[in-house]
């Protein structure tokens, strides 16, 4: 298991306060709470190995939607998660700037294939470094990094034979931020997250779009077959359905303005985040967390910034209501 901690460990809140008698309203991830309808499956989708052209439908759809060239090198895997894993492998002990504070697995993955890993405020701060790692938007704080400086910075790498790697795990709120329409070009390798947005994590679906050297080599230590064939279907469908798409972003939009509204009136200064989850600040953070959980209500701590919870979306109006009632008990 990592050590790094995660949200969504319903597992650990139970051990904490037990099991509550309404169920956990798990606002602990990013993770959008009105997922994509999941189409029906061709049977054989279970009963087979993963088929080729299928997969290549896949990454077709996801170049697609994703705005990438139609011939840019592309790999799929099971989830971003062993991506983030796997990059080290291509820059063997390299120097590495990860532009915090964000999501800690990158720090994690690149120290454990002893790369040297500096956790940097800036990117000026990043000079040195052989490997710049950021996500765009950023985790927890929804800051983002202009396109132009980081294709200019992709390109200062190139020419030493480095390599920034931009996650942009939470790019389909603000697709216009992404730069995957510049993938395959030297020195820029890109990352994109499927069950987030989709509200699908239990899938495992994430891809890679890079210049070939370094996708050819995702894809190589991957292996055969990495991403099964249901999630293959699945996510063929949900990429290409660009109507439901469009209508969840403003669906997210709209609920993350609600859910900030709903915390500023209760004291919480908002501190950034994305149309997927809110990061606020607030006195007695500890406790409110604390709080929450006894009301089954399980929100995202930072130990070690501990004035601050991040919030995850609820998914309805019941659950609004749920949160707002547990704001409003006196402590």
């Amino acid at each position: 298991m990592s050590m790094v901690p995660h949200g969504g460990d319903l597992a650990a809140a139970e051990a904490r306060w037990g099991r509550p008698a309404k169920g956990w309203l798990d606002l602990s991830t990013g993770i959008n709470p009105m997922p994509y309808p999941v189409p029906a499956i061709d049977p054989t989708a279970w009963q087979r190995l993963p088929q080729h052209d299928r997969l290549r439908a896949l990454l077709e759809t996801a170049r697609a939607c994703y705005a990438a060239p139609a011939d840019a090198p592309i790999v799929a895997a099971p989830g971003t998660q062993i991506l983030i894993q796997l990059l080290p492998r291509l820059r063997p002990g390299a120097r590495v700037a990860i532009l915090g504070p964000t999501y800690g697995e990158h720090a994690a993955c690149w120290a454990a294939e002893s790369a040297t890993v500096a956790n940097v405020g800036s990117l000026d701060e990043a000079a040195a470094a052989e490997v710049v790692v950021l996500v765009n938007p950023n985790n927890p704080d929804g800051r983002i990094i202009g396109s132009e400086r980081l294709l200019a910075l992709a390109s200062d790498l190139a020419a030493r034979a480095g390599l920034l790697v931009v996650d942009e795990a939470f790019a389909e709120v603000t697709p216009r931020g992404s730069v995957a329409s510049e993938a395959g070009r030297p020195g820029l390798l890109i990352l994109r997250s499927f069950g987030k947005f989709f509200g699908l994590a239990g899938i495992r679906l994430g891809f890679a779009l890079g210049a070939a050297a370094e996708i050819d080599r995702l894809a190589r230590l991957l292996g055969p077959w990495a991403v099964p064939g249901p999630a293959i279907e699945i996510g063929i469908a949900a990429l290409s359905d660009q109507g439901w798409q469009d209508e969840m972003r403003a669906r997210l939009s709209a609920a993350a303005d609600r859910l900030t509204d709903l915390l500023t009136a209760h004291g919480f200064a908002d501190r950034g985040g994305t149309d997927l989850f809110r990061l606020v600040e607030h006195p007695e953070a500890a406790r409110v967390w604390d709080r929450l959980g006894r009301a089954g209500i399980l929100v995202r701590p930072f130990p070690d910034r501990p004035a601050l919870l991040r919030f995850g979306l609820p998914g309805n109006d019941g659950d609004f209501v749920r949160l707002a009632a547990a704001l409003s008990v006196e402590p």
